[in-house]
């Protein structure tokens, strides 16, 4: 059988989608990549990531005597892990948990450091929750709502006369 060769200069990844036919396969388009998300929706979910790896990283070496904190550090990351799940959605639902919950992190962290001396995952928690509050971000979540509103809000769009005037046709 014959390799697959491509012009010089052009890798077969950057060919996008393309039909493959085989003898005995029906035609069918070939795709790796799903729905693509936005950058700035990518960065925010692996700034949690990281965010939940560097306060478990931490919190381990540092509570390894003291068994209750070490589960709260384990669950925090897992929790972290959940919300950057969460957060690849990438919907305003989404963004506000996030803020809410790095919010609640940077509060938590800021004052352990000023009683125990001990800063975990709070810097990262502080870079994260800046980048969720940046404009640019805030647009990058809300961006899925407003195509929705959109469509919402056409009234060619209405299953029929009865939605459009409120009323249900009944026998």
């Amino acid at each position: 059988m014959r390799a697959h060769r491509t012009r010089p200069g052009r890798s077969p990844a950057r060919l996008g989608p393309r039909l493959v036919l085989g003898p005995w396969l029906p035609a069918r388009l070939v795709s790796s990549r799903g729905p693509q998300l936005h950058s700035l929706v990518s960065l925010v979910s692996r700034l949690l990531v990281a965010e939940a790896g560097a306060s478990a990283a931490i919190g381990v070496g540092y509570n390894r005597r003291n068994l209750p904190w070490l589960l709260v550090t384990v669950g925090v990351a897992v929790a972290l892990c959940g919300l950057a799940a969460v957060v690849r959605s990438g919907t305003h639902t989404a963004w506000l948990a996030a803020i809410t919950v790095e919010s609640a992190l940077v509060a938590v962290g800021l004052f352990r450091f000023a009683y125990a001396r001990y800063l975990g995952g709070t810097l990262l928690a502080i870079i994260t929750l800046g980048a969720l509050l940046h404009p640019a971000v805030s647009r990058a979540f809300s961006a899925g709502q407003a195509e929705e509103q959109a469509a919402a809000g056409q009234p060619a769009l209405a299953d029929g006369a009865a939605e459009l005037q409120g009323s249900a046709v009944g026998p």
